[in-house]
Order: C-alpha cells, then sequence, then structure tokens
C-alpha cells in the first residue's frame, strides 16, 4: 500500500476527524460523530482508498 495523500492533505483530515469525533462527547453528543473516524484513520496511515480508485495523490512529485 503506497503513500496517496500529503502532509497538508493528512493534517487536514485528522484536524476534521477529531472535531468530528469530539461532537460524540461534546456539543450535540449525536453518533454521526463517528463518521470522524475515516478521515482520521486514512490521515493516520496515509493512505486513501478512494484516492486509490481515482488514481489521485496529494503527495510531492518524486525527485530524482
Amino acid at each position: 500500500m503506497k503513500k496517496n495523500e500529503g502532509a497538508v492533505d493528512r493534517g487536514v483530515r485528522v484536524v476534521v476527524g477529531l472535531v468530528l469525533l469530539s461532537l460524540t462527547v461534546v456539543g450535540p453528543k449525536t453518533p454521526w460523530g463517528y463518521v470522524g473516524l475515516v478521515p482520521l484513520v486514512t490521515g493516520a496511515i496515509a493512505f486513501c482508498p478512494l484516492y486509490g480508485l481515482l488514481r489521485l495523490k496529494t503527495t510531492a512529485a518524486e525527485q530524482k
């Protein structure tokens, strides 16, 4: 499994995931906050399955 997420993309995903997960504890306390696990996990492992299917990458170009 190759990484297909860049540093900025990963950072945004982790922050969004944590914010969504916080909705299960504070605020409206809705179970929809568990959707935040998806961006949190994909940001942590630097791989997005949807990016893989669409052949997208946000990583920096490799230098030769």
